[in-house]
């Protein structure tokens, strides 16, 4: 009989990591810490989703809920600051959108000329700022649950996973209630 200390350090993949290397293009070279940052940000963004979005996240619901935090004074954007600048250097350089920009499949709900602005510094509105910041992180949700990630295997999304993880738990900490 094994104990509960024994079954957390066990270091062998669960049964699902097995089927997903054998049978998911790219999954079985996926560094652990990239794994770990997007199973990671599937429970934060559940938990996100659950506390802050009533269960279920739009874009116009997000909005909703940025413009509530700016009415109610309550919009830190500085802790976020080192996220915009990773985005910003990401999305948009040498006076242009780069080749990633695309890949977030923004869609005419997800504000993209105010995800623009704030990524080419022509907005620096706090509110534009996190609005921006939420859809960029909405995007990743969606490019994951909805597989277009898959299209490159899910390489090179450590920073992006780890930036969008830094980014909701600072807001589950600030509006989530769990403390």
């Amino acid at each position: 009989m094994t104990n509960e200390s024994d079954q957390q350090s066990d270091p062998k993949p669960s049964p699902s990591e097995q089927w997903l290397a054998a049978r998911a293009p790219g999954f079985q070279h996926l560094p652990d810490l990239d794994r770990r940052a997007i199973y990671d940000f599937a429970f934060l963004w559940s938990l996100f989703e659950a506390r802050l979005q009533g269960g279920f996240a739009r874009s116009n619901t997000i909005r909703d809920m940025v413009d509530g935090w700016r009415d109610a004074n309550t919009l830190d954007i500085a802790a976020h600051a080192d996220d915009i600048a990773y985005f910003r250097q990401r999305y948009f350089a040498n006076g242009e959108l780069t080749g990633h920009y695309p890949y977030l499949n923004l869609r005419p709900g997800d504000h993209p000329a105010i995800v623009q602005s704030v990524l080419d510094g022509s907005s620096e509105a706090p509110r534009d700022q996190m609005l921006a910041l939420l859809m960029i992180v909405w995007r990743l949700r969606n490019n994951l649950f909805h597989g277009a990630k898959w299209a490159y295997a899910l390489q090179d999304q450590l920073d992006n996973f780890t930036h969008a993880n830094a980014v909701l738990m600072r807001l589950l900490d600030q509006h989530g209630g769990l403390h």
